[in-house]
């Protein structure tokens, strides 16, 4: 009686033409990795834009927001936004506003779909290059199903990843079909779909390199090797499918120098991608120089984030939209023992190389892993849930054929691996439907976020952002106040926070985020505005003389700054002294007339009785205001806030 380990042969080995049976099934478990996909991701639905890149991507895009044009496409193509140059993403979103508005289901649902097809192409691709259904099967409802690709599918901003991945296995789907057939019309169809993958987001920048990966496995076109089950079954099918198999290398064993020289036009498309992302992200200044980390701290967080990678791929658990970075924070015993994990897995994958899949699926990881780990570090996250939609193809592919491959020897029936195949992929599902729930709205999110992380600055400011959009400011500022405190802010911000909080009542602490500025700089003109908003704060609180001395404060530095000139003169007015007042106020129209500040200087020349001069003033800030009527609400405002009344 023939073993099961031949009978999976045979079932899997492809057939001259393939069978109608065959190509049933694939249609049918393509259509349950659809449904699978679409009920375990349905919360999505019900989800809303978040605070998270949302938007200046979308809710607030003008650019995209009037719908799928030749300006917005032309903008697309032309812009930096954000960081990026993604014009194929920023088409996308047009046309989703074209198609939605600014309803958040049906972005959500696009981006879902193109998930959903992903997962299906996954299947095709392996199946093909395998020749094995069940297993291929496996790892496209992994990733149909895994909880760390929820950031990718709920977050709207994120089409990106899912649509570069889009391309990024079409390009797969067409290189494996030029390895086969040596045709130019497949190679060619891999380029167009690898610039398109490109212009949608840059993290397949590491395709070339996978390419020679998956020459290693599963096409077998550049080592020879002792064959495993799985690996026999493709190949007696393959051998009597086409003759042109050994002239190109399949299974052939060509030189890895022939192979690279091969990719060549994809490097170089991966090499100009490379060059114009580092470029847009420096445009945005997102790109941390080695004053913030040191070669010694990237390295650090290098390993100790693979581990991390890999630890969340088996147990996904506490995933967060963002990790803040360690910093120099990193325990000894952490990066050890990070180090040490990696080492062995490598060693292993190493010695076991007869196990082709395991080496390609290791390597698949780290290397797609690399252009985001963090040597080049951007933006302030230790780590990503979307960066590993990539990457983690390689885990499963490895995890799966393993498996596959000891059952096979074990003589296991494939109906019992169904069973623990279901399992994991039923807790899986389990686990993307729990935490879509998290990604309901911004507040969900950063709340979320903050519980399973810790000395998350950004999760604070995010939570706060959405506090303040809300008009809670009582609530936002001690989340703005909480970020603080793990972090050290440029003067600016301190400036920000001060305005937010003297705009909302708060003017004590108003004025202790202006004195922080004071101490956070050494330019001149940032202290200067410091000074300028702290006599506004004290103004605010009618306490004359403290607003008085902080305008001279601001002064000293800057003896020529409108704004403190034009409050000591309306504080001086306010305590009678007219010639001070309109020394002041004169001095500043010298710096820099505003039809505000000539109205402020017209009452105050009124008051002390120099009505030619006040009507000259007032003349001259009629002739230099845009709308008059909002000029004289202003200047009475300002006035009013400084204790004087205008006539």
């Amino acid at each position: 009686m023939p073993s099961i380990t031949a009978k999976r042969q045979r079932a899997a080995a492809p057939q001259s033409g393939g069978t109608a049976s065959r190509q049933k099934q694939r249609v049918i478990l393509s259509l349950i990795l659809v449904a699978i996909s679409l009920a375990f991701y349905n919360p999505v639905a019900h989800n809303g834009f978040v605070f998270f890149d949302d938007s200046p991507y979308i809710a607030k895009n003008a650019h995209i927001q009037g719908g799928l044009s030749w300006d917005a496409i032309s903008w697309s193509f032309s812009t930096f936004e954000q960081g990026n140059w993604h014009p194929l993403t920023w088409i996308s979103h047009a046309l989703d506003c074209q198609l939605f508005g600014l309803n958040p289901t049906g972005h959500h649902y696009v981006s879902l779909l193109l998930h959903a097809s992903n997962a299906v192409l996954i299947f095709l691709i392996l199946e093909a290059a395998t020749g094995l259904m069940w297993p291929s099967l496996m790892v496209a409802g992994l990733f149909a199903l895994h909880p760390l690709n929820v950031e990718s599918v709920a977050w709207a901003a994120e089409r990106k990843n899912v649509l570069s991945m889009f391309f990024c296995l079409l390009a797969l789907r067409f290189y494996s079909k030029y390895a086969r057939s040596g045709r130019t019309s497949p190679y060619v169809l891999t380029l167009t779909c690898f610039a398109l993958g490109l212009m949608a987001k840059p993290q397949i920048i590491p395709l070339p390199f996978a390419l020679l990966l998956w020459d290693y496995w599963p096409l077998k076109r550049l080592i020879p090797d002792q064959q495993t089950p799985s690996d026999a079954a493709l190949n007696k099918g393959n051998q009597s499918k086409d003759q042109n198999l050994k002239k190109n290398g399949w299974g052939g064993g060509r030189s890895l120098s022939s192979l690279i020289l091969e990719k060549t036009p994809l490097f170089m498309l991966a090499a100009i991608s490379a060059v114009i992302t580092v470029i847009a992200q420096r445009s945005a200044h997102a790109v941390h120089n080695l004053a913030d980390y040191s070669i010694l701290v990237r390295i650090e967080n290098c390993m100790v984030a693979y581990a991390r990678y890999l630890a969340a791929t088996f147990w996904p658990a506490r995933l967060a939209p963002l990790y803040p970075h360690p910093g120099n924070s990193l325990a000894t015993w952490q990066i050890a023992v990070s180090a040490a994990a990696l080492f062995v897995v490598t060693a292993l994958t190493i010695h076991w190389r007869d196990r082709r899949y395991l080496a390609m699926g290791w390597f698949w990881f780290l290397g797609t892993l690399v252009p985001v780990i963090g040597l080049i570090q951007v933006g302030e996250q230790a780590m990503a849930d979307r960066y590993m939609y990539l990457p983690q193809l390689g885990i499963f592919i490895a995890v799966v054929w393993i498996v596959w491959d000891l059952a096979a020897q074990a003589n296991i029936s494939k109906t019992w691996l169904a069973v623990p195949a279901v399992a994991v992929l039923l807790a899986m599902g389990l686990g993307t439907y729990r935490q879509l729930g998290h990604w309901h709205d911004g507040e969900t999110l950063w709340r979320y976020t903050l519980s399973v992380t810790q000395r998350n600055y950004m999760a604070h400011v995010n939570l706060a952002m959405v506090l303040a959009e809300q008009s809670r400011a009582d609530e936002a500022i001690p989340e703005f106040r909480a970020a603080e405190q793990f972090h050290d802010y440029p003067a600016s911000q301190f400036l920000s926070l001060g305005a937010y909080e003297q705009q909302n009542g708060h003017v004590q602490g108003a004025i202790e985020q202006y004195k922080r500025t004071l101490q956070a700089s050494n330019n001149p003109d940032e202290q200067t505005a410091a000074w300028d908003q702290i006599a506004s704060a004290y103004s605010q609180a009618k306490d004359w003389q403290a607003a008085s001395q902080a305008y001279d404060a601001a002064l000293h530095l800057r003896p020529d700054d409108p704004g403190a000139l034009v409050g000591t003169g309306l504080l001086a007015q306010r305590a009678g002294d007219s010639v001070r007042a309109i020394a002041q106020l004169s001095h500043a129209m010298n710096v820099a007339p505003t039809d505000v500040g000539l109205l402020l200087l017209a009452g105050a020349l009124r008051q002390a009785g120099r009505n030619a001069e006040a009507e000259k003033a007032y003349t001259e800030a009629r002739q230099l205001s845009q709308d008059f009527g909002q000029a004289q609400k202003v200047a009475s405002q300002v006035a009013l806030s400084l204790g004087v009344t205008l006539n």
